[in-house]
């Protein structure tokens, strides 16, 4: 099983679904069970009826003494028994139940007629974390919703619980406000992408765009709320934000050119004005935001913000003297805390990347720690909970080996025993303090993702190791048990249709067609990286490559 149950321990004797069995549940357990009917009865064509509790053949009851996301799961000849702590651990009990059936379950039309036989065993499992995330990027290439309800299934039958969407970036913005027509209107859409390499400046001359109405999302919070997914949108700023510019020229720095979404990768140099009218725009766009996302923590991303413009700005200076600040970290500083007050007035958290954390935010925001442990250190230290997602271990963009087929050549490489081998709680973090590690979280950045199939070849099966991570107790099993549990694992996700990458390299479809220049991309993705991060808290990990957050 992936991830790995905390106790495992088989029982005599196994449990085979007919035509008859039932599905009891109790009060709270109702979604679990409608879930549980489809997921069973779409692959066996059993109706898998409904029964009081205590009285079907696969029990769904919760026990409030159990932790709430663990379950206890009990496969007798005569009846299967899932108790949860809350109807979550019920779902998880069920993901599990899952999993314990032949593969060819996890499809979407009978492809057997049986027999569908469940071993005996008993299971009692909790998660390690309550934050277990996945972020998608589909700013810098759109996915449909169809694709994003899919890798909603997908986080789900891993017992993650965390969807980050990063809705907008120099290159897009993904969602419908209502206010402000045009971040849509001309926000969503670029008259071209860029191909490969920055280094060789190559572009597809395709338009490309695509966003989501406000219905969409409510589909995308309601779909995910019944599979225990929270949603936690992202609006970046003051960076990354070149797509609203473009729609709204007054947010910028007033630069003498025309601004248009941007159709090249990595960081733009056009960042939002300090105004007050700034600030009121997006916390108009904050408050729609929130009326659709019912998330606890909303982002604001704060990554990357290049301050070249504010630096040449008179308007930012001038501000920047009124406030009587010292420099341009703590002028973001500043801007970041006007949304940070904003997001508590209204009972929410402010989630940012670990650049906010420059120039004194004031304890309360949650950090994503993407630039190694130090920095998730430096966040609790400062009174910040801390999302571990280090890119070192956890940006599922990056190359997954050295091999010229490797058709994404981006950072260092990752491969699935390195996104194993991730330990988010960093030895240096206080004991005091390790109630400030909310969890972990895996990274899937799109720049060179235009499909939903290369996602697919990004996220797994690097996807499958993390879950295991952020799911399981800190990892004493051997290697070649977890290999052996993905082995099998991969014969669900081909019944689920993942596109992943094989364990022996590329498929020929996969590969890379022209692998001309890409290691000139290393070096050209270091220097900017390099040029960027000068004034981090802690100097980044040396055998980091360079990222596109």
């Amino acid at each position: 099983m992936l991830p790995r149950p905390t106790n495992t321990r088989p029982l005599t004797g196994s449990f085979t679904l007919t035509e008859a069995t039932t599905i009891g549940w109790e009060p709270g357990c109702a979604g679990v069970a409608r879930w549980l009917t489809g997921a069973l009865s779409c692959p066996t064509g059993y109706p898998f009826r409904a029964a009081h509790t205590g009285l079907g053949d696969i029990d769904l009851t919760v026990d409030p003494d159990t932790h709430p996301e663990g379950y206890r799961l009990r496969v007798r000849p005569d009846r299967i028994t899932i108790t949860g702590g809350s109807p979550a651990g019920v779902f998880y009990g069920a993901q599990t139940l899952r999993q314990l059936l032949p593969p060819q379950v996890y499809r979407r039309a009978p492809v057997r007629s049986g027999p569908w036989v469940v071993p005996g065993v008993d299971i009692v499992d909790q998660p390690r974390f309550g934050w277990r995330g996945a972020m998608l990027d589909v700013a810098r290439h759109f996915m449909p919703v169809a694709g994003v309800l899919r890798l909603i299934d997908l986080i789900a039958a891993h017992k993650l619980n965390v969807l980050h969407l990063h809705l907008t970036d120099d290159q897009g913005w993904r969602l419908q406000i209502r206010r402000y027509p045009r971040l849509t209107g001309v926000g969503a859409w670029r008259r071209e992408s860029m191909v490969g390499s920055r280094q060789h400046g190559r572009f597809d001359g395709r338009p490309h765009g695509g966003y989501y109405t406000q219905d969409d999302i409510r589909e995308i919070v309601a779909y995910a709320s019944e599979r225990f997914v929270t949603v936690v949108p992202e609006i970046d700023l003051p960076g990354h934000t070149q797509a609203a510019i473009a729609a709204y020229p007054h947010l910028g720095n007033g630069v003498d050119e025309t601004v248009e979404v941007s159709t090249r990768w990595g960081v733009s140099r056009h960042v939002l004005n300090v105004s007050d009218e700034t600030v009121a725009f997006f916390s108009h766009v904050l408050d729609e935001v929130m009326e659709l996302f019912p998330s606890r923590h909303i982002g604001i991303g704060g990554d990357e913000c290049r301050k070249d413009e504010w630096r040449a700005s008179p308007a930012a200076q001038r501000r920047l003297r009124e406030l009587g600040l010292g420099d341009e970290d703590e002028l973001q500083s500043w801007f970041v805390q006007r949304f940070q007050r904003h997001l508590e007035a209204h009972g929410r958290v402010l989630f940012g990347w670990d650049e906010i954390l420059e120039g004194s935010l004031p304890p309360g925001a949650t950090v994503a720690a993407w630039r190694g442990p130090a920095l998730a250190v430096a966040a609790a230290r400062a009174g910040h909970d801390v999302v571990a997602c280090w890119d070192s271990a956890a940006y599922l963009d990056y190359r997954q080996s050295d091999h010229p087929d490797e058709p994404i050549p981006v950072g260092t490489v990752l491969t699935v025993a390195d996104v194993r081998a991730f330990e988010p709680e960093p030895p240096a973090l206080p004991a005091e303090l390790r109630h400030r590690l909310l969890g972990a979280q895996c990274n899937i950045w799109t720049e060179h993702a235009d499909q939903p199939r290369t996602v697919d070849y990004l996220a797994f099966p690097r996807l499958c190791a993390f879950a295991e991570v952020a799911w399981s107790a800190p990892d004493t099993a051997p290697w070649h048990d977890f290999e052996a549990r993905l082995t099998a694992h991969l014969s669900r996700l081909d019944a689920l249709g993942v596109a992943y990458r094989p364990p022996d390299g590329p498929l020929p479809w996969q590969r890379r067609p022209d692998a001309a220049g890409w290691p000139r991309e290393r070096a050209d993705r270091d220097a900017e990286l390099a040029a960027l991060t000068g004034n981090v808290l802690a100097p980044t990990e040396p055998e980091t490559g360079p990222v596109e957050s």
